[in-house]
C-alpha cells in the first residue's frame, strides 16, 4: 500500500473508530458537563485530564506508526502489510485499545460521571472480545511465527517494564 493511501486511511479511521468510541459516545453520556459525584472529584479530575492527554499522545503515535511502519491502517478492511512491533508495541501488544480505554476512563474521572466509567468497562469488554475472537486469530494466520514469537514476549494488556527487542 502506498504511504499516502495508508496515511489517508489511517486518518479517516482515527476519526471514525476512536473518534466515536472515545469522543462522541462519552459526550452522549455526559455532554461534557461536570458532575458532583459522591466522591471528592478534584484530585480525580486532574488524574482524568492527565489520562486523556497521555492516552491521546499514545493513540496518535500508534496511528502514525501504523501508516509509516506498517504500510496500512488499523482498520480491519485495510490492514498493515507488516506486523507493527516497534515503538510502544515493544511494551504492550495493544496500545491503541489501552489508549482509547484510558481516554474514556479519563473523561469519566474528569467529569465525575459514573455512567461514563460504566461505559468504559463495556468498552474494555468489547475490546477484549474483539482482540481475542478476531484480531489475534487473524494476525496468527497472517504473520504466523513472527506473531507467535511476539505474543510470547509482549503481553496483550499489561505493559512490560522494559522494551522487547525482537525483530521489527
Amino acid at each position: 500500500m502506498r504511504q499516502s493511501r495508508a496515511a489517508l486511511g489511517t486518518t479517516v479511521f482515527f476519526f471514525v473508530a476512536p473518534g466515536f468510541i472515545a469522543g462522541i459516545a462519552p459526550w452522549l453520556f455526559n455532554h461534557w458537563q461536570f458532575f458532583t459525584p459522591a466522591w471528592d472529584p478534584r484530585p480525580l479530575r486532574w488524574l482524568g485530564t492527565l489520562l486523556i492527554l497521555a492516552a491521546l499522545a499514545v493513540l496518535i503515535e500508534c496511528f502514525v506508526r501504523f501508516a509509516i511502519k506498517g504500510r496500512g491502517t488499523p482498520a480491519p478492511i485495510m490492514p498493515t502489510e507488516t506486523l507493527v512491533i516497534s515503538g510502544l508495541y515493544r511494551y504492550v501488544r495493544n496500545p491503541m485499545y489501552v489508549a482509547v480505554f484510558a481516554i474514556v476512563v479519563g473523561q469519566g474521572l474528569l467529569f465525575g460521571d459514573t455512567d461514563t466509567l460504566l461505559y468504559a468497562a463495556c468498552v474494555w469488554i468489547g475490546f477484549t472480545l474483539f482482540v481475542m475472537l478476531y484480531e489475534e486469530p487473524t494476525l496468527r494466520r497472517t504473520f504466523t511465527n513472527q506473531y507467535a514469537t511476539y505474543c510470547a514476549n509482549v503481553h496483550r494488556w499489561i505493559p512490560r517494564l522494559t522494551p522487547w527487542h525482537g525483530t521489527p
